[in-house]
């Protein structure tokens, strides 16, 4: 049987993410070929101004004909191999690697083969004589100057994820050699992003946590920190499983990281430290940050850090690209974005690889092409096209409300008298609400596919409120950041709130090419938007507060940017529902000062109302072009 026909036959058994892993493993390794025969090979340990040794890796073009640009990427996941062999991926594509440009890898301090100790999103320091990640990058790029021939004197840095943030973390007190950065998928700050939402903590990153909490003792090219590896393939028993907080830690005993967030369960100075936003002044290197609008790893970061950088920073270059990516899909060698089950257009990320990317760091780098002309470039995820801004959100984007009704409508139209002014459900941690349709959970690393699911299973259930508009006689397009303000009681004295943003196909829709094969568009709900908050942080994230049982809270939830077009025909619907297992912890619903501590016995029913009358009233605000 030929490879076509194989892969024809895996698709139709669901086997696609196989194949799919084994072209990516052909693919790097032709790339890994090509490195060989263009690049040279070398090791070196710099020196930082406290004295500690950075393991980094130079690979140098061997066309000596002319000068070069550094292009850096720092990273706390390895920079292997650590022998002669060549890594299968230097360059943030194919392309810049083509063009030729000195890149430099460099374990972080504390990881691999570096010196030192590790902190997660070490805080930055206003003194030069304490290190950060910028005086880290400062002394490396110092050096590389000064020891790689063929230099031109201009360095750049870029990184996905962790290395988004080291991207990031390297713009305060940076060298005056680095003229062109991009955050990509940037972690900003661990309570709002990564392994927390507005204060929930992510069960779904628990086997994740085993990572980054453990202490090497000195330089290693061998794993030395243990994972908390499941004991059962069935996810949601695995989960279930686990317990309480306060049972699961069992699984992460001498976890510094586990025990720093057991310790710090609100948002007190040891998480407002590591945040990089309130550092992002007097920035002068350019900056082009990139996010997915379908990153369920990190979305905050890279909104979060354009603002910033654009609030403190006015005459400085900072661009922002969001598509329809998952986390890092846009350095993917694959010709269709697709975020779990939902295709996308083809040839987006070739589009940014070729068109924006590449072109960035060549204009800023080496003087060629002409500057980027836009400020930023978002992708319409409802009707797959590019847009280009000089502005984001856009300036001519109205603020509209849309009223969660009685009837379980959704409308423009504020609630009236006469109306029901209340719906209620009940909220059972013994039974919550997955985040996905049971059998698409999975046990990996980090979540990543539940972004652009069908949302039927959860509509189809009591404990989520679904509100809808009628079928839209005209497109709506909804560009920028949400608000939900939810009016709310409970019975229990502790509740998590999730609010959803759904397109509801209509019943006729044709299959989506791309797509996963028997996929039913008729009637699909596909999540264009989420998000959670502990409720107990509703109106302080330092100092938590119980609800008082059958009292009116307000709830004040900023949902995430989107940029989607809701087409004629379509429906807006809105979820609203307390639990979302296992992507966040279950909330005991008994108040307790710290979750990680809470016991079983604290877990608890509840009944949660949710308001939607004149005096009480329930929105979400949007933006809408």
């Amino acid at each position: 049987m030929n490879r076509s026909c194989v892969l024809r036959l895996a698709v139709g058994m669901g086997c696609w993410l196989f194949f799919a892993m084994a072209l990516a493993t052909d693919l790097a390794v032709a790339q890994q070929t090509e490195i060989q025969q263009t690049y040279t090979k070398r090791a070196a340990q710099i020196t930082m101004r406290d004295g500690k040794k950075l393991f980094t890796t130079i690979y140098e073009p061997k066309d000596r004909s002319r000068k070069y640009p550094i292009m850096i990427n720092r990273t706390p996941y390895s920079t292997q191999p650590y022998d002669a062999r060549m890594a299968r991926r230097i360059a943030p594509s194919v392309l810049m690697q083509r063009e030729g440009y000195i890149f430099v890898l460099q374990d972080v301090r504390g990881r691999w083969m570096s010196e030192g100790d590790f902190d997660n999103m070490r805080p930055n320091v206003d003194n030069p004589k304490i290190v950060d990640e910028s005086s880290d990058t400062y002394d490396t790029i110092e050096w590389l100057l000064a020891n790689v021939e063929n230099n031109n004197g201009k360095c750049g840095i870029w990184g996905i994820s962790y290395p988004g943030f080291y991207s990031a973390a390297a713009l305060p007190d940076h060298h005056p050699a680095l003229v062109a950065s991009s955050p990509q998928a940037p972690i900003s700050d661990f309570f709002f992003d990564d392994f927390h939402h507005n204060g929930a903590y992510l069960l779904s990153y628990f086997q994740a946590t085993s990572t980054f909490g453990f202490q090497h003792d000195g330089p290693t090219n061998q794993q030395w920190y243990r994972s908390a590896k499941p004991n059962q393939q069935d996810p949601w028993s695995y989960y279930l499983g686990l317990g309480p907080l306060s049972e699961a830690g069992r699984f992460h005993q001498d976890n510094f990281f586990w025990k720093q967030m057991v310790e710090h369960p609100n948002y007190d100075e040891f998480w407002q430290r590591r945040s990089i936003l309130p550092h992002l002044k007097n920035i002068k290197t350019n900056v082009l940050v990139v996010g997915g609008f379908f990153d369920a790893e990190d979305l905050y970061g890279p909104l979060n850090i354009y603002r910033n950088i654009e609030k403190n920073n006015p005459d400085t270059f900072n661009a922002i690209v969001m598509g329809p990516w998952s986390h890092g899909d846009w350095a993917s060698l694959y010709p269709r974005a697709k975020v779990g089950k939902l295709a996308f257009s083809e040839r987006v990320s070739e589009f940014y690889q070729r068109d924006v990317e590449a072109p960035f760091f060549r204009y800023f780098l080496k003087g060629q092409g002409e500057k980027p002309d836009f400020e930023a470039l978002i992708y319409d995820c409802g009707l797959n096209k590019w847009n280009k801004y000089q502005q984001w959100p856009p300036a001519e984007a109205k603020q509209v409300k849309l009223y969660l009704g009685a009837n379980r409508k959704l409308s423009t139209s504020a609630p009236v008298d006469g109306e029901k002014e209340s719906t209620s459900f009940v909220s059972d941690p013994a039974d919550p609400v997955p985040h996905r349709a049971r059998q698409d959970i999975q046990l990996r690393f980090t979540p990543r596919f539940y972004m652009s699911d069908d949302q039927r299973f959860a509509t189809a259930r009591p404990d989520v409120l679904s509100f809808q508009t009628p079928p839209l006689e005209q497109p709506m397009k909804l560009s920028g950041d949400m608000l939900a303000h939810l009016k709310v009681a409970t019975t229990g004295s502790s509740a998590d709130w999730v609010v959803k943003l759904i397109d509801v196909y209509p019943d006729d829709h044709p299959f989506v090419p791309g797509s996963d094969e028997g996929l039913n568009f008729g009637g699909f709900q596909q999540m264009v938007r989420s998000e959670v908050i502990r409720g107990r942080f509703r109106n302080s994230f330092e100092k938590p507060e119980p609800f008082v049982p059958g009292e009116i809270a307000e709830i004040n939830l900023p949902l995430q940017d989107v940029c989607h077009t809701f087409k004629k025909g379509h429906r807006i619907m809105i979820h609203v529902q307390s639990t979302w297992f296992p992507l966040i912890d279950r909330n005991p619903q008994k108040y307790v000062d710290n979750i990680f501590q809470a016991k079983r016995e604290d877990f608890i029913r509840a009944t949660h109302t949710l308001y939607h009358n004149p005096k009480d009233p329930s929105w979400i605000e949007v933006k809408v072009e």
